[in-house]
């Protein structure tokens, strides 16, 4: 399919894990894509694999909290695609810690990658969206976005945070032609997923079986079964959903 033909995706964190099953996936359908990520290497071996494929993409340097660096990244897009049609904040950071001992610096660093990168994405991308006459923003948010879990406080505040400015933004935005929804994925295979089974400790082939049993799916997510979602919601074909949440995590938040 090409449904996304003669549209400028930007996906942060585009350097490894979902978010690069998502740069592949939007390019797959024809989309131009801008992946962007602290890290470098990662974010170029993203474009040689879609550009290997037949897609086309471009990466940048962006480090999600930084205000000047969204203005300026948005000033290139500008000046080199003339638009911008689809933001995928997926950039962000996962942090384990108790209420009584998480260190606040740490706590602060969550809500900087995770929430504050969220608004700065949103409010800029949707300044170059209202010019190119709407388009679709998907915030990564969690299923610890929906449920506590010891240990999350600061996860889960960040994730919840995330899906209630995706509802805010959801309903503000729609008067510009921008549409806001975010995804909730689960235990996903990637580098993020791994850290989770290291920040609880014990032997991770266990702690990963323990985690599994949860999941009425029995099974973690593929990077590429979160892209699937966040291209629907991309795409037109999601055109009546704003403000909604796509939840892709097996049913584990569904017991």
């Amino acid at each position: 399919m090409n449904r996304l033909e003669g549209k400028v995706a930007l996906v942060t964190g585009g350097g490894s894990g979902i978010g690069r099953a998502t740069c592949e996936r939007l390019a797959s359908e024809g989309a131009a894509v801008v992946a962007v990520d602290v890290n470098d290497a990662g974010g170029a071996e993203t474009i040689a694999l879609v550009k290997s494929a037949g897609g086309e993409g471009v990466y940048h340097h962006l480090d999600v909290t930084s205000e000047a660096g969204w203005q300026a990244l948005i000033e290139t897009i500008e000046a080199e695609r003339g638009r911008l049609d689809i933001l995928v904040n997926n950039a962000g950071l996962y942090r384990r810690g108790f209420l009584d001992d998480m260190d606040l610096d740490e706590f602060r660093q969550l809500f900087a990658v995770n929430v504050e990168g969220v608004f700065l994405g949103m409010k800029y991308a949707a300044r170059l969206m209202r010019k190119s006459g709407g388009g679709s923003i998907v915030n990564l948010s969690s299923g610890a976005g929906l449920i506590g879990s010891p240990g999350g406080v600061g996860y889960c505040g960040t994730k919840g945070a995330v899906r209630l400015m995706t509802k805010a933004a959801g309903v503000e935005l729609p008067r510009f032609g921008i549409r806001v929804n975010s995804v909730h994925p689960g235990y996903v295979d990637t580098p993020m997923g791994a850290s989770v089974i290291d920040a609880i400790g014990g032997d991770p082939d266990q702690r990963r079986e323990q985690l599994t049993r949860a999941v009425p799916i029995r099974d973690w997510a593929n990077p590429e079964d979160i892209a699937n979602g966040i291209a629907f919601l991309a795409s037109d074909d999601s055109r009546y959903m704003t403000g909604s949440e796509l939840i892709i995590d097996g049913g584990a938040t569904a017991q």
